[in-house]
């Protein structure tokens, strides 16, 4: 059992490996890939700086509080309320990270989920399902940044191929909506009460 940067970390040793063994490492292939990790690593930290800066703002402004209130406000029917919630994650997803989604709106999320009468465990796996879509949705979308920098694509190309997996997102959420037991059969398996 390991961590998952330990994982990693036997990964990158495992490659080296099958490079060296298969006679494509030489101090040319090595000094690119040290090149090519040290670079998109720069990118992510500076997107993650932006994201960060972008989370704070919209934190100060109070806008992901204030469309949760409103949400909150409208005493929906469970259904509705997930179609609600729907909306609102996948236009936060278009502004902010997903953590930083899941951070700002959790307080006021839980307990109208709770009080609709939806298993917690279901909707972590619905939350889940956000963030991943809020990943490859513009212009915030952290997968659509490094896809365009290894693709060397403009982000309306990377957004336009990544639309296909939105779309199977959005089915997902439906399919878990419509038949909760899907994602509550294993957990329900393990801890029977």
């Amino acid at each position: 059992f390991a961590t998952a940067t330990e994982c990693a970390a036997w990964g990158v040793s495992g490659a080296l490996f099958l490079a060296w063994w298969s006679g494509t490492l030489t101090w040319k292939t090595l000094y690119e890939s040290i090149m090519s990790a040290t670079r998109l690593t720069c990118m992510i930290m500076l997107i993650l700086a932006g994201a960060a800066f972008c989370t704070a703002a919209m934190a100060y402004t109070g806008i992901p509080a204030a469309l949760a209130e409103w949400v909150k406000g409208q005493a929906l029917s469970p259904h509705m309320l997930v179609l609600a919630l729907t909306v609102m994650y996948i236009i936060l997803g278009c502004l902010i990270d997903g953590i930083s989604m899941i951070v700002l709106t959790a307080v006021i999320v839980l307990p109208m989920v709770k009080e609709a009468g939806f298993d917690l465990v279901w909707f972590g796996v619905y939350l889940i399902i956000h963030v991943e879509m809020a990943q490859i949705t513009p212009p915030v979308g952290f997968n659509l940044f490094v896809l365009q920098n290894m693709s060397g694509k403009d982000t309306w190309t990377v957004a336009k191929a990544a639309f296909p997996f939105f779309i199977l997102l959005n089915v997902a959420v439906f399919i878990i909506t419509t038949f909760p037991q899907i994602v509550l059969y294993l957990p329900k398996l393990a801890f029977p009460d």
